[in-house]
């Protein structure tokens, strides 16, 4: 059975850091481009930033500079460290996999699997 399961989320003041961590079982992440995705309430879910097979790294304008995706394969583990947090970050963050090596563009419908996501708060 595919998982992906999020964790990390938690309610962080403005400015401060959180590291999101996704565990994958069920498949072999090192053939699978992965993402971060976020949704607010509301609100259409969006991509946040990819990471290729070999680690290469896309991400959206409103999180770079700030964000940080990372994969160890061998773990089959996601992550996503996200520093200076803003308030307009809060969502829940979900985790995704594509079937694919490159860089898979930052469209929901390009990926496969999915997690239940994990919640972020920032709110002083």
């Amino acid at each position: 059975e595919v998982q992906l399961v999020e964790s990390g989320g938690g309610l962080v003041q403005p400015g401060g850091s959180l590291r999101l961590s996704c565990a994958a079982s069920g498949f072999t992440t090192s053939s699978y481009a992965m993402a971060w995705f976020r949704q607010a309430p509301g609100k259409e879910r969006e991509g946040v930033a990819t990471a290729s097979t070999i680690g290469r790294t896309s991400y959206a304008e409103s999180v770079k500079g700030r964000f940080a995706i990372s994969r160890d394969n061998a773990k089959n583990t996601l992550y996503l460290q996200m520093n200076s947090l803003k308030v307009e970050d809060t969502a829940s963050y979900y985790c995704a996999a594509a079937s694919m090596g490159g860089i898979a563009p930052l469209r929901t419908y390009y990926y496969t699997y999915w997690g239940q996501g994990t919640q972020v708060t920032v709110s002083s």
